[in-house]
């Protein structure tokens, strides 16, 4: 008897195997390979940053004690007679390196009243040859810093005019000395007001006012590290960065920048700490806080970078024409066009010439 269509087993859906803990695994595993802090990290040190920013700390380390002994110079006069400028001044750079000033809550390299009486000596025949050797010796690491700059966007040098780029630099080097004491300037004008209200309040020595005045002077700090990277690539290095990514690196550097300032007396702790190196510890430790600074600056210009990439920007078009002139005619050299076969007399007059 024939089977019906009703008799007939009912055909089973087939079942989809689920992954095994390997495929899982590898899935996860290209996820975050393929994620932007990854690939940013690949990206640093495959253009070499770690390297890039401990030849920038060593430079750093002639360069600041430069910048200040010239910038006191200057401005030692102005400051030597504001005592809540100096103050504030003395405050901020303190902040900004920490173990480079003395104060009254750490112990530095430098003696503030060293750096006054600078301003003084800065005006004989000495002072002004001394200053032209460290002006060059900053000017020197702010080149460097834009050399390192464009090898992480993989760029070539600037084909520029050496007397226009010193110029530019020193043009920096002037424009980031006056934003350290625009900050200054902020942190006294803030502290005042700040005060002024804490009194009104009836607040004004307590927790509150020292808390309130600190996240103040972090905000301010925070806003220079911001400028400063910002100027670091757009201007220094001359990267046609979008404003879009370049504020996002900017400001990621400078929160970067902060949270090591906020750590800054951990971080150097250790080698404060190191009997075998007790007697130029402080050195040590700006040695440490530059290449931290520096690695800083140059992992930022790395998400910059790759943010870039992503974009498919081009930053250099005839950088990249070049490159890819070179790539093809490489190209060429190890993978000819095979010719063309010889043609009947091609091949007749071989043979009788062989004969």
């Amino acid at each position: 008897m024939p089977r019906t269509s009703a008799s007939r087993a009912p055909l089973e859906p087939d079942k989809e195997e689920s992954p095994s803990f390997k495929d899982r695994a590898m899935g996860l595993l290209t996820t975050v390979l393929q994620s932007r802090p990854v690939r940013v990290v690949q990206h640093y040190t495959a253009k070499r940053g770690p390297i890039l920013a401990s030849g920038l700390a060593f430079q750093a380390i002639f360069a600041v004690f430069a910048a200040l002994w010239i910038g006191f110079a200057i401005a030692g006069v102005v400051i030597a007679t504001n005592l809540g400028l100096r103050d504030s001044l003395i405050d901020v750079l303190a902040q900004t390196v920490p173990g480079l000033i003395t104060t009254d809550s750490q112990e530095g390299i430098v003696d503030p009243e060293d750096l006054l009486a600078a301003s003084v000596d800065a005006f004989s025949w000495q002072g002004a040859i001394a200053a032209v050797v460290l002006l060059l010796a900053a000017l020197n690491w702010l080149a460097s810093a834009r050399e390192a700059v464009r090898s992480i966007f993989d760029l070539p040098l600037l084909d520029q005019n050496v007397a226009l780029l010193k110029l530019k630099d020193l043009g920096l080097a002037v424009g980031f000395g006056a934003l350290l004491v625009l900050s200054a300037v902020l942190s006294v004008v803030s502290t005042l007001a700040l005060d002024t209200v804490l009194e009104w309040v009836g607040i004004r020595d307590s927790t509150t006012s020292t808390v309130v005045g600190r996240i103040i002077t972090l905000g301010v700090m925070f806003l220079l590290d911001a400028v400063v990277l910002a100027a670091l690539y757009r201007v220094l290095a001359g990267v046609r960065i979008p404003l879009r990514r370049l504020r996002q690196g900017a400001l990621i550097g400078a929160v970067a920048l902060g949270g090591l300032k906020v750590l800054g007396n951990s971080l150097l702790g250790g080698a404060s700490n190191n009997p075998l190196i007790a007697s130029f510890a402080v050195f040590i430790g700006l040695l440490i806080w530059f290449n931290l600074v520096c690695q800083v600056v140059l992992a930022a210009a790395a998400w910059v970078a790759v943010g870039i990439k992503d974009d498919r920007i081009v930053l250099d078009e005839d950088y990249l024409a070049t490159r890819l002139k070179q790539a093809r005619e490489l190209l060429d050299y190890y993978d000819p066009e095979p010719e063309d076969p010889p043609g009947f007399w091609q091949r007749l007059k071989g043979r009788f010439s062989r004969s």
